[in-house]
């Protein structure tokens, strides 16, 4: 039986007697063991047959040895040799000793191989034929520096590898040109620091998108002429988009960035994409009252439910009074805010991932790993 260990890149094998080696190992000493069948005929009178007449020369065993040295001719020590038959025998393994010499006795006539490994050299292989009691000499064996590229994972630090899925989250565009920053392809995506919760919930307010789809929602507010006590005209308008602005940047900011930041909550959806259509929707729609935390763990989603509470309390101040209801308003608009919630991630899940053109593609056993290719010397 072999066995392996690895050491960094390689693989270091050993040889060990299996319980399958020790049942052969006895069979061989019983066989050796035991008398030879006398031939029913004895010998001619005054005649005995010798050592070497009794036993046909293929039974004698012979012996294989050589040296093993590096490219400078020094000796190497330590390093593996392994003996390989054709005709199914056990391997053999020994190392080379301070002299670089190996050697294997008692083996059986027939071809064999050697395979000659040490850590830093490239492995090198023998083949020949060893007749019945020959003592094998094995030419001199240099080795040659392993050249093969190996492959050196890094382990990034987590708040780089965040950073890295942020600016993939950005690019992140429905249509091409709607920011979808808040919406992780990554099921597995290192949380945010607070920092770069704070940095997305800016960028996303100041986007241009965000501008012109705040001048389109004030357009229509006046049109249908909403929150009739700004009025009409240039003032009204001005009046209704600076209201609609900082609708988004309150309950962005406060939802999203202030509120993970003190519960450690990651404000982003974490799109499922498989298993059945009822698990999706249900997942969906649970997503707007449950989040999951830094730790990892699904946890209430208190930033977006407080969060929405908390910025239906701050519009009251800049809302026409005739507009403001109180405490009932703030509730009415918080339990909407969390139904257009589930309603948003509903389309995320069905809809919205097919009309985004950058989505990233990642194989998860490599987040927060940096390939560099090197030779191995």
């Amino acid at each position: 039986m072999e066995t392996y260990a690895t050491i960094g890149d390689r693989d270091v094998r050993s040889s060990v007697l299996g319980p399958g080696r020790l049942v052969w190992l006895s069979l061989a000493v019983l066989l050796c063991g035991s008398p030879a069948l006398a031939q029913s005929q004895q010998a001619p009178p005054g005649t005995e047959a010798s050592a070497g007449q009794q036993l046909p020369d293929q039974q004698l065993s012979g012996s294989i040895s050589g040296t093993v040295v590096d490219p400078s001719g020094a000796a190497v020590v330590g390093a593996r040799v392994r003996l390989t038959r054709e005709d199914r025998s056990p391997n053999q393994g020994v190392p080379s000793d301070d002299d670089g010499q190996f050697s294997f006795v008692n083996i059986a006539s027939g071809p064999f191989q050697l395979t000659i490994t040490a850590e830093g050299f490239a492995t090198q292989t023998f083949s020949g034929i060893l007749h019945p009691g020959e003592i094998f000499i094995v030419p001199r064996i240099a080795f040659a520096l392993a050249t093969e590229t190996t492959e050196v994972r890094v382990v990034l630090p987590r708040a780089e590898v965040a950073e890295t899925e942020i600016k993939e989250q950005e690019k992140q565009r429905v249509l091409g040109f709607i920011p979808n920053f808040y919406v992780s392809y990554v099921p597995n995506a290192v949380p945010l620091t607070s920092k770069q919760k704070f940095e997305l919930a800016w960028r996303t307010t100041v986007d241009p998108v965000t501008f012109v789809l705040t001048g389109a929602v004030a357009g229509i507010q006046q049109a249908q002429n909403d929150f009739s006590g700004y009025g009409q005209g240039a003032q009204g308008y001005a009046e209704r988009y600076a209201a609609s602005y900082a609708d988004l940047a309150t309950g962005t900011f406060i939802a999203s960035a202030i509120l993970p930041s003190l519960l450690k909550q990651d404000p982003r959806y974490f799109y499922k994409g498989s298993g059945s259509t009822r698990s999706r929707i249900l997942y969906a729609i649970a997503n707007a009252i449950i989040c999951k935390g830094d730790s990892g763990r699904w946890q209430a989603n208190y930033s977006n439910i407080l969060g929405s509470l908390a910025a239906g309390g701050i519009s009251n101040l800049y809302y026409p009074e005739k507009d403001r209801d109180g405490a009932g308003l703030t509730f009415e608009n918080a339990l909407i805010g969390i139904g257009s919630t589930a309603a948003a991630d509903l389309l995320q899940e069905f809809v919205i991932r097919k009309l985004t053109p950058s989505v990233p593609n990642h194989d998860p056993a490599t987040i927060g790993q940096r390939h560099v290719r090197q030779p191995s010397l």
